[in-house]
């Protein structure tokens, strides 16, 4: 029998932080008790450290098949264990794109194989794939991914009959990119026009724009109004679209949420100077006047998730013009780091953390027994030493591209331990890959 014994940690937990210690038998919370005098095969020392819900990412790019000398399911998935992601849920622009149950089955299989951390994978709607769409097992898959707006991947559904027909008919989670191509195309064809491909990176907020983003959106919404689709709008990256989400509903009664990323709470449109391409990503990294107003409306529950849309290029494919560089950053190993960061900025409290990382992605897609630390519950957990300070360089770079845009930056808190579905698969900068993650399950 594997027993884990965690002592002496603070945990943070549904809304309190508390002194406890953490049985973990056979893979599962057995036991949350403020002292546990159990025996256990392994004992894990927490003493001024915080112990957490493991952290669930439901917006990232992993790569493979096809694309994997970006990055594949074995390198990313280490990454995420090291900053204390223990489940994740990756987009179907691979290639091929995820557009048939055969080719989704085989990413699972792929997964089992090779990911350290749990994982699920969105099925991919494209312009005539709804037979397909419709066979898909929402208490196995995480849901439908809707591209409205043009990304990495040509995979663009922006025609008004396909997008009724799939908001009418699919009944699980529908999970929107929302930008609007017509927009995206005139602005881009205005700049082109004047630089050729030498377009300067900073005009890529003015391309992709608020207008594009809002309008997207609003066709998003309109449409699961009118079919009470469940609908996910990803990375919400403008201050126009927040008023079309609510924050007076309990996020379990919401049938529309949203979800904002790291790099546009941590980035704004001065940083293109210094970063380049490198933060060039759809949507874009906007103004300031619009980051500086995402971080009250995750606070106040209009923005329900925090998550990366973790994308990776390699550096050369990132250090070229603006038009034939491609859109994405590595993000995954430092979410939590950038959300420590403004915990000690006194933006945001470790609990709301806490609760944006772990139990709301839980909620929002009805995952059975993860994103608490609750007794019965998958051990999912991230051991934190919220003041140990580090930097992030290359040589502790777990991304198979091998860089960041956060490079060079010094966080205050870092992941000490990661325990995936009961087994520890990374203490202290080691990796213990002989057990991999479990394929998520969700209620329908």
């Amino acid at each position: 029998m594997d027993t884990i014994l965690i002592k002496g940690g603070k945990i943070i937990n549904e809304g309190k932080i508390e002194a406890k210690d953490i049985l973990i038998k056979n893979g599962r919370i057995e036991k949350i008790e403020p002292i546990i005098t159990t025996k256990a095969k392994l004992e894990i020392n927490a003493e001024g450290k915080h112990v957490i819900p493991g952290i669930i990412d439901d917006q990232v790019h992993f790569r493979e098949p096809g694309l994997t000398h970006k990055s594949d399911l074995y390198t990313e998935p280490r990454a995420a264990v090291a900053g204390g992601v223990t489940s994740f849920m990756e987009m179907p622009n691979t290639t091929p794109p995820t557009l048939t149950q055969k080719l989704l089955e085989e990413k699972y299989q792929i997964a089992a194989k090779k990911s350290l951390a749990n994982y699920s994978f969105f099925m991919g709607a494209s312009n005539d794939n709804i037979e397909e769409v419709l066979k898909t097992d929402p208490t196995h898959v995480c849901g439908v991914k809707i591209f409205m707006g043009s990304s990495t991947g040509n995979m663009l559904v922006d025609n008004r009959t396909t997008l009724e027909n799939l908001f009418s008919k699919v009944p699980m989670l529908i999970a929107t990119h929302c930008e609007d191509e017509a927009t995206i195309k005139r602005n881009a064809e205005i700049f082109k026009a004047k630089y050729g491909d030498n377009v300067p990176i900073d005009l890529h907020p003015v391309i992709r724009n608020a207008e594009g983003c809002l309008i997207s959106s609003k066709l998003a919404i309109e449409l699961a109004k009118k079919h009470q689709t469940r609908l996910h709008i990803l990375h919400i990256s403008t201050k126009d679209e927040l008023r079309l989400f609510r924050n007076d509903i309990p996020l379990e009664e919401k049938k529309i949420t949203s979800e904002v990323c790291v790099h546009h709470l941590f980035f704004n449109r001065n940083d293109y100077a210094t970063k380049g391409t490198l933060i060039k990503c759809n949507p874009a990294i906007k103004e300031s006047e619009h980051q500086e107003a995402l971080f009250p409306a995750l606070l106040d529950n209009r923005l329900d998730i925090i998550a990366t849309d973790h994308a990776p290029h390699t550096w050369d494919e990132k250090s070229n013009t603006y038009f034939k560089a491609p859109s994405g950053l590595p993000l995954v190993q430092h979410s939590l780091n950038v959300m420590l960061d403004f915990y000690h900025k006194g933006k945001i409290s470790l609990e709301r953390i806490v609760e944006k990382m772990c139990h709301a992605p839980t909620t929002c897609f009805r995952l059975k027994e993860r994103g608490f630390l609750r007794e019965g519950y998958w051990a999912d957990i991230a051991i934190v030493d919220i003041e140990k300070e580090w930097t992030v360089q290359k040589e502790n770079i777990h991304y198979k591209c091998g860089w960041s845009p956060l490079e060079n930056h010094t966080f205050k808190g870092q992941v000490q331990q990661t325990i995936i579905s009961g087994h520890l698969a990374y203490d202290k900068g080691i990796f213990n890959e002989a057990k991999k993650g479990q394929r998520l399950a969700f209620h329908p």
